[in-house]
């Protein structure tokens, strides 16, 4: 390196403030990007020579040349050629309560009112006789809708980030991202959504010991059909989410992964009830329907798996990207078990019109910050790279929700929404007279310590996991947002189920939990 400055004096001209170094600077090897100098005149009218940084000829520099332009020693001429540059990745992280609070309000409360929907749905087609028949649809609806919270959230989170980081501004680059993506999503919505059939049946076969080929082969076209439809559907929304909102200057961390929820449930609800109603119907006198289904969708995959690896974006999460969704697929089909269960006692059969609500909320909540955590990341480096940012051991909860760092800030406004938004939504389902359940004192206080639990366990699990899978060489936007929304429906079902049994056991006959 070259010699340090003798002189730590600045002068100021034009309202720049310029460093003043020696003459014999320039003729170090290390000062290969330094403009031709300029004279001015120091305090004492002598001539001293300034020199001038380019601030973009060297971009990564030497550390000398680094430590003037942190310290603001930056002349008229850095401040033109700075137009040039990229957008800022840093402009995410200025947000204050208040703007992350207003960005997330709108998308949460679209999206809850989403999941209402969706669970009023539920609540209906409970009682059609394919649901009383073929009971294993029931451990399809959580771990549908979780696939599409999986496919669809992973989506939105890794194109937020793209666009965060300034990889989707050419018309070129967003098309490769567009096409990229969604023939992703299909080859994952078709293959996960086979398994997930056959997760139901294996389910549906352990506690009763019965096995129907029939109804095995209506789940799996059932799931097949959901998932592909659903997917593409819920894709082109996602894209055409985040290309408005960095339109808008907004962050679309903030509203991406909201409004994949908002219609995702309700859509994916009522193609699932819809189209295993319809292939039901036609069970007895044209058997081969189911089949041909299955296999329709299933031969489709091989023209989604060339054109996913064919692009460079996807080519990576299409080899690596299965373990999240098909393990998250797993643990969502436990808390479709449970709701198979408890939604076949009569007694909490009111349990069906809350179940997406309490999920759908705690899982929008926890990929808002999944999502926000693993752009803060990004910004700083690539996955596995030692950072300051990425602790590497287990975080605390006061770290978590009471430091003054942008993520804790995120993780109290996202958990002061749950008793407001949960209350919104149960008032709506009460005047719609949904859930056979009458809104009581005490039925409302169980119910938000459940949603309560839910979040504040979520929020802190995702702190956790997205670092430790960003220590580990995993890019937390594929890896970390499955896992997050599966265990969401589980601890969502599990709370929620245990909350009607400690009212039945205690006696609410007020709140009517089975009607």
């Amino acid at each position: 390196m070259s010699s340090k400055p003798e002189k730590k004096d600045t002068h100021q001209a034009n309202g720049a403030v310029l460093p003043i170094v020696p003459v014999d600077c320039l003729t170090s090897p290390d000062r290969g990007q330094l403009v031709e100098p300029s004279n001015f005149l120091g305090h004492n009218g002598d001539r001293v020579e300034v020199v001038v940084l380019e601030s973009r000829a060297n971009a990564k520099g030497v550390r000398e040349e680094d430590a003037l332009l942190e310290n603001g020693s930056q002349s008229n001429e850095s401040d033109d050629t700075g137009t040039d540059r990229g957008p800022e990745p840093a402009s995410p992280l200025k947000e204050t309560s208040f703007s992350i609070g207003l960005q997330v309000l709108f998308p949460f409360l679209l999206a809850g009112f989403g999941t209402v929907a969706a669970g009023m749905v539920l609540d209906i087609v409970q009682h059609w006789d394919v649901f009383k028949y073929v009971t294993e649809v029931f451990i399809l609806v959580p771990a549908l809708l979780g696939l599409k919270g999986n496919l669809e959230m992973t989506l939105a989170s890794r194109l937020s980030t793209a666009a965060n980081i300034g990889q989707m501004d050419t018309p070129k680059e967003l098309w490769r991202m567009i096409t990229g993506n969604m023939a992703l999503i299909q080859v994952q919505a078709t293959v996960v959504g086979f398994l997930a059939s056959i997760a139901a049946v294996i389910f549906g076969w352990i506690p009763d010991g019965h096995f129907s080929i029939d109804h095995a082969v209506l789940l799996c076209a059932s799931s097949v059909a959901t998932a592909f439809i659903a997917s593409l559907v819920l894709g082109m929304i996602m894209i055409g989410v985040i290309i408005g909102s960095r339109k808008m200057g907004i962050n679309p961390d903030n509203v991406a992964t909201p409004i994949a929820a908002s219609l995702g449930d309700l859509i994916t609800l009522a193609l699932l009830s819809g189209i295993s109603w319809g292939l039901y119907k036609e069970l007895e006198s044209k058997a081969y329907v189911n089949p041909l289904v299955c296999a329709f969708f299933i031969a489709l995959l091989p023209i989604w798996i060339i054109i996913a690896k064919r692009n460079a974006a996807t080519r990576e999460v299409l080899y690596s990207g299965w373990e999240p969704v098909i393990i998250a697929m797993a643990i969502s089909s436990v808390g479709g078990l449970i709701l198979d269960r408890t939604v076949s006692d009569p007694n909490f059969a009111g349990m069906a019109v809350f179940t997406p609500v309490i999920n759908g909320v705690g899982g929008n909540l926890v990929a808002v910050q999944a999502s926000r955590i693993s752009t803060y990341l990004h910004m700083s480096g690539m996955p596995g790279e030692s950072s300051e940012t990425a602790p590497r051991k287990c975080p605390s909860p006061c770290s978590t929700f009471f430091s003054s760092d942008v993520n804790s800030r995120s993780a109290r406004v996202l958990f002061l929404l749950v008793v407001p938004g949960h209350l919104v939504f149960l008032y709506t389902i009460s005047s719609m007279q949904g859930g056979h359940t009458t809104l009581t004192l005490i039925f409302i206080v169980f119910y938000m310590t459940a949603a309560l639990l839910q979040v504040l366990i979520l929020l802190y699990i995702a702190d956790w996991m997205v670092h430790w899978m960003w220590g580990r060489d995993l890019d937390p936007d594929n890896f970390s947002i499955p896992y997050l929304t599966a265990l969401g429906d589980l601890i969502g079902t599990g709370l929620l189920a245990l909350s009607f049994h400690v009212l039945w056991l205690i006696g609410d006959r007020d709140s009517d939990v089975g009607d």
